[in-house]
């Protein structure tokens, strides 16, 4: 196995419970379907859309040292990640994500990360000890950054040597943390990748369209967005100009990591030389087939 990451996946890495019916739901609804339990959150789940890429990510997280912890390790190890710098905590557990999702697309979700925050920047160590970098030397090479870090977290990453020469791609964890990347606007290297209610919530203004919110996102200060709006379109701008894609036409299935997914492809298609159009229609490609159920999690 490449002992050398391609790409540091830095976030949370956690078990996802997913209860999933094929009919319409509403609160309160009490229906049948299927409950699974697979490793997920978003750093996970970026990390295994690039391994099937062919790409080699190292995550950084927190991890407990519980059955749990010990099971999703060995998981991450066997998809083809590397876990040598993951920092197992004695005394916090192994984070979990639980949603429900209907034929109307998500329910409900609740999200408790509060280990990964409670690490802090433990979780960071290997870039400061010589392990992937110094300050000295810092990492040089792709780094996706998860929203469910905490606010002061971002901010120490916005404004720290250790990631002076890292390729920075961020999305945020959920709508509800969303204005955590604000600590990540304007930073000479990051490239946000956020849905059309994230991106509005970061402007605080209702956008008609993702292409509408690139451009506000830009004027904003952001150096490079890419913004989806579920099956509708996508786009992705720089300061110079916006490039906008529809999206492929399926049955959806699940929604749960589809923008993980996208943002994992879009990485990945960069990484192989594409040009952008075809890096933004290629990941377009790659979360519609997610969605649809095509490619198992």
């Amino acid at each position: 196995m490449n002992t050398s990451p391609d790409i540091l996946c830095i976030g949370s890495v956690l078990w996802d419970i997913i209860g999933r019916s094929s009919v319409v739901m509403r609160v309160g609804s009490d229906v049948p379907g299927h409950i699974t339990r697979v490793p997920g959150g978003v750093a996970m789940n970026i990390a295994m859309t690039l391994t099937r890429f062919g790409m080699t990510p190292a995550l950084l997280s927190a991890i407990g040292r519980d059955p749990a912890g010990e099971e999703l390790t060995e998981q991450a190890a066997a998809m083809g990640m590397i876990v040598d710098h993951l920092y197992h905590s004695d005394d916090l557990p192994t984070d979990n994500y639980m949603a429900v999702e209907g034929a109307n697309g998500l329910i409900a979700a609740i999200a408790d990360a509060h280990s990964l925050e409670q690490a802090g920047d433990k979780i960071l160590r290997p870039l400061s000890d010589g392990s992937l970098g110094s300050e000295d030397a810092p990492y040089e090479g792709l780094v996706a950054l998860d929203g469910n870090l905490t606010v002061e977290l971002l901010r120490q990453i916005a404004h720290s040597p250790l990631f002076s020469k890292s390729d920075l791609r961020v999305a945020p964890a959920s709508p509800g943390k969303a204005d955590r990347l604000l600590a990540l606007v304007g930073h000479p290297s990051a490239t946000l990748y956020v849905n059309l209610e994230e991106a509005s919530l970061l402007c605080h203004t209702d956008f008609p369209s993702s292409e509408a919110a690139a451009k506000g996102l830009i004027a904003r200060g952001c150096k490079r967005v890419l913004v989806t709006d579920g099956g509708s379109s996508a786009s992705e701008a720089t300061g110079e100009d916006v490039i906008t894609l529809t999206p492929p036409k399926v049955l959806v299935t699940r929604v749960t990591g589809a923008g993980d997914t996208f943002m994992a492809a879009h990485i990945a298609s960069e990484r192989e030389g594409m040009n952008r159009h075809d890096a933004l229609e290629r990941a377009l490609f790659a979360a519609a087939t997610y969605v649809s159920g095509e490619i198992p999690k």
